[in-house]
């Protein structure tokens, strides 16, 4: 049997070839982003919540916050009274107030629009984090501006 050299070319395609296919799991890997969470203390809806962002690859970090780091976390973040849900969050500048989905989110990182933040009113059935047999009540995903502004960014229909 007679064994043959692999060129210098070959050998540096194939360690080529290796490096990248091996960084693919670790971009496969990186975080989509951090959110920092302030929620009450006797709420478990929002760590629910908290783990359907770390299943879609967020980082979250929860932080236990009495009424009025709540509302200071509110009022420095601009959010529109009508809009509270029960828990705060914080993704750089974006301020996400209650039970938005991950999709939303990510697609509001992704278009880039002159938003201070997205909010999902109250605490609806069905919404992230408040799951129930499968039931979900209509709510809508509303994002506001900083000029004070706001609009429906989504909706999702009762099931």
């Amino acid at each position: 049997m007679t064994l043959t050299r692999p060129t210098r070319r070959a050998t540096l395609l194939g360690l080529t070839a290796m490096a990248a296919a091996s960084a693919l799991p670790l971009r496969a890997q990186a975080p989509v982003g951090t959110v920092a969470v302030l929620k009450d203390p006797g709420c478990g809806c929002c760590e629910a919540w908290a783990d359907t962002l770390r299943a879609e690859g967020f980082v979250v970090t929860v932080e236990e916050a009495d009424n009025d780091a709540m509302e200071r976390a509110r009022i420095v973040g601009s959010v529109p009274g009508d809009l509270y849900g029960c828990h705060t969050g914080r993704m750089g500048e974006l301020v996400i107030e209650g039970h938005v989905p991950a999709a939303d989110i990510l697609r509001l990182s992704a278009e880039a629009p002159d938003a201070a933040g997205l909010a999902v009113a109250g605490m609806p059935m069905g919404s992230p984090g408040m799951e129930t047999d499968g039931m979900r009540d209509a709510f809508d995903v509303v994002l506001w501006r900083r000029d004070g502004t706001t609009e429906v960014f989504a909706s999702y229909p009762a099931a």
